[in-house]
């Protein structure tokens, strides 16, 4: 299998070429809005790559910063973008502060300028999810009859994990923090694919028993006991390929945010 950065690095190359030729057919400014509240250390650097991304792809990016803001100034903010013929795809970084409903944002973007894919309404699959699937069917990973395991219930990434998974028809089981541990190793012996999207570090490690052919996806991201940025899964496990944190599944999620708002903008010329 290639290497994250380096798929990553040619679906870019792909992507510059898409957003280019619609520039020039259609005379639009590809545009994203990307909206923060507050200073999260995470949020900041995951919003530097995302701008590092958009210069890149020759988008233009805005990014739109506030210390604090009531739920309802965030919600006439999103209705204004939303009604805005000049931006093509809106993103609220997660986490919120407390005084804001996640769920009142994601419901409250439009599913034509969604490029998260967090509107049930919206046409796009959520990016980690589709950026995962998209890389394991692209370097041909059989997935169909294949057992797949998804460690994690989110409706950000776990739930609709499993439901691409599924569509691809691979025998699906979820499993969560409350699953028995003597179950969960079961489970995991028998599988040929997982994906592990717990925030919890070492949630796999070597007393577990794998496949010697399993593909391990790495969602998570933690801290080690020295500090050092890490994912769900103790690194070098024995199986086929197991995704690098960091430069694993946070480039794949980046790429499809784009890979998102390209079909959106295709989309939206045809409404």
């Amino acid at each position: 299998m290639k290497e994250i950065k380096e798929y990553v690095k040619d679906k870019k190359i792909e992507l510059k070429e898409k957003f280019d030729s619609f520039k020039e057919k259609y005379d639009i400014e590809p545009s994203l809005v990307i909206v923060q509240i507050g200073d999260n250390d995470a949020s900041n650097t995951y919003i530097r790559g995302k701008i590092k991304d958009s210069n890149e792809l020759n988008v233009k990016a805005t990014h739109l910063k506030y210390e604090t803001m009531t739920e309802g100034e965030l919600l006439s903010l999103i209705d204004k973008l939303n009604n805005d013929k000049d931006v093509h795809g809106v993103l609220v970084q997660l986490p919120l502060p407390k005084n804001i409903s996640e769920e009142k944002v994601k419901r409250r973007i439009s599913p034509l300028k969604d490029v998260d894919g967090f509107n049930e309404y919206s046409t796009v699959v959520p990016c980690t999810p589709m950026g995962i699937i998209t890389y394991l069917k692209e370097e041909n990973v059989l997935i169909q009859g294949k057992n797949a395991l998804v460690i994690g219930r989110s409706n950000i990434v776990g739930l609709p994990m499993a439901k691409c998974l599924l569509d691809a028809n691979a025998s699906v089981t979820i499993v969560h923090s409350k699953t028995p541990l003597s179950e969960l190793k079961d489970y995991v012996k028998k599988a040929d694919i997982i994906v592990s999207a717990t925030g919890k570090y070492k949630m796999l490690d070597s007393t577990f028993e794998f496949k010697s052919d399993a593909i391990l996806i790495d969602v998570g991201m933690n801290r080690d006991e020295e500090g050092k940025l890490c994912g769900d899964l103790e690194k070098g496990l024995p199986v086929k390929f197991q995704s690098p944190v960091p430069g694993g599944v946070g480039l794949l999620t980046r790429v499809s945010i784009f890979t998102n708002l390209l079909k959106l903008m295709n989309e939206n010329l045809n409404k």
